[in-house]
């Protein structure tokens, strides 16, 4: 039995589909054992409940009981909106929700 011998006629060519190649089992490889896992973005935001007091405001609230690495003014801006409220409207003895990660 005779084998047949082969040869590569285009080097760039053949790297390309050898690159190609390479990536195709990367993708399939991080699909198949879940790394491309999109978990993480559908993970519901966790809320505390803030009693306000007298003399506070929405930007310090926002700072004291927010995530350190949120702006401020996007913290107040989400605090408005989870609890459907204007930051001059709020009343001492009111509750709200303050996100602790978003």
């Amino acid at each position: 039995m005779k084998t047949k011998k082969y040869r590569i006629k285009s080097k760039f060519r053949f790297t390309i589909f050898i690159a190609l190649m390479v990536v195709f089992t990367a993708f399939v490889t991080g699909t198949v054992l879940g790394l491309d896992d999109a978990s993480s973005l559908s993970e519901e935001p966790s809320y505390m409940q803030v009693e306000i007091q007298a003399g506070d405001t929405l930007w310090n609230i926002a700072g004291q009981y927010g995530p350190a690495n949120m702006d401020r003014r996007q913290l107040v801006f989400e605090i408005c909106r989870v609890n459907d409220i204007n930051a001059d409207t709020i009343q001492p003895g009111q509750t709200i929700l303050v996100p602790e990660k978003i």
